[in-house]
């Protein structure tokens, strides 16, 4: 857990770092010395800058989802070491193991049982992996053992008192699934009163409530999780060399994607998330203070504007009362001549009324 919060907090701003660093080395290379390079802010930048950061994030999401698949199978799993399939049944397990050490000498596995080992310095290792194949013999032979194991891993060989399959999955909830995820949403809560991560925020609880669903589908179903056994294993035999996984290792691999993905969220979002635009019930944009503010200031300045230049046109009629008189009658007789009758319901109310008063007259005639 505490690993996982620091990745959180390191990887929430290292990848706009690493992008400036990315995005400076692009135009050093793209753009040639002396044309100019797209300044912060400007649209061209901006673009290039999302681009970028997505393929970091996206990078890293990938990387970690490797990092966790290889440590997980550095780790191994009692399948492997037994060298036995997901569907191998107790006598076949029973089988293998007896075959460990009882090929001949010329065999690898041979080395597995101590007596065996014929160099001293060896045999402390070769007990100790002798140890871990009689648990993994034990454990895959007793069904319910088995079912504890692949759901929670190698900690259930720790479990005492646990006798059936729900006294191992309310152990398992109360030592790995309840804290875990208490905490992460613990802290999810606290971070969504400071001022800090709130872009990606719904998609985080999401994240968080699906791995839940997931981990608690997985660990409460007598068989496994058919992600697993009709889509992830079948593509991982078929067309890599990857061991198949189990429900344990899924899980483990989920919580880590979720950390990450915890940090896709924030980032995205802020590089792509739009002010919204609120609408009445007619589809209307409402516009908040800001906008009528700026609206109300464009207004009073072409007002003032508008003020000044007709007063620069009336000062050669300032105190020649005759002049300004005629001046606004024949601005009137403008506009009654070129903006009123040349309004096409104006023309056509008069033909209609000339129509009625002359026989024959055309309803749209033109005005003489």
């Amino acid at each position: 857990m505490a690993s996982n919060l620091i990745s959180y907090a390191g990887w929430t701003f290292l990848p706009g770092l690493v992008s400036g660093w990315i995005q400076s080395f692009y135009y050093g290379i793209t753009i040639r010395a002396g044309d100019p390079k797209p300044q912060p802010g400007t649209p061209r930048y901006q673009r290039h800058r999302r681009r970028i950061q997505m393929t970091v994030i996206v990078i890293y999401l990938l990387y970690t989802i490797y990092e966790a698949d290889y440590a997980l199978r550095q780790e191994g799993d009692f399948y492997q070491d037994l060298r036995v399939s997901l569907d191998a049944d107790e006598k076949q397990i029973k089988s293998k193991f007896r075959k460990l050490y009882r090929l001949p000498s010329h065999d690898p596995a041979a080395v597995y049982h101590p007596d065996k080992v014929e160099d001293p310095s060896a045999r402390a290792a070769a007990e100790i992996h002798f140890v871990t194949l009689k648990q993994a013999q034990d454990t895959l032979s007793d069904p319910i053992k088995r079912f504890a194991y692949e759901r929670f891993g190698a900690d259930t060989l720790q479990w005492q008192h646990c006798s059936s399959m729900r006294d191992y999955i309310l152990r398992g909830v109360q030592v790995t699934q309840l804290p875990l995820y208490l905490a992460s949403l613990v802290f999810l809560v606290l971070i969504s009163f400071t001022s800090y991560l709130q872009a990606g925020r719904f998609w985080r609880y999401f994240c968080l409530i699906a791995v839940i669903t997931l981990e608690f589908h997985t660990i409460t179903r007598p068989y496994r999780t058919p992600i697993l056994t009709k889509i992830l294993n079948p593509v991982l035999e078929n067309v890599t060399t990857h061991p198949p996984l189990l429900p344990y290792q899924l899980l483990s691999l989920a919580r880590k994607a979720t950390v990450t993905l915890f940090i896709a969220f924030s980032q995205l979002s802020n590089l792509y998330e739009q002010p919204k635009t609120q609408t009445m019930s007619n589809g209307a944009p409402v516009l908040d203070l800001q906008q009528l503010a700026r609206l109300e200031t464009i207004a009073k300045g072409a007002e003032v504007e508008t003020g000044r230049l007709l007063g620069m046109d009336m000062a050669p009629f300032v105190g020649d009362e005759q002049g300004t008189k005629e001046l606004k009658g024949r601005i009137k007789d403008w506009l009654v001549n070129n903006t009123i009758r040349a309004d096409p319901e104006v023309r056509d109310a008069v033909g209609k009324a000339l129509a009625r008063r002359r026989v024959g007259t055309p309803v749209g005639s033109r005005l003489k």
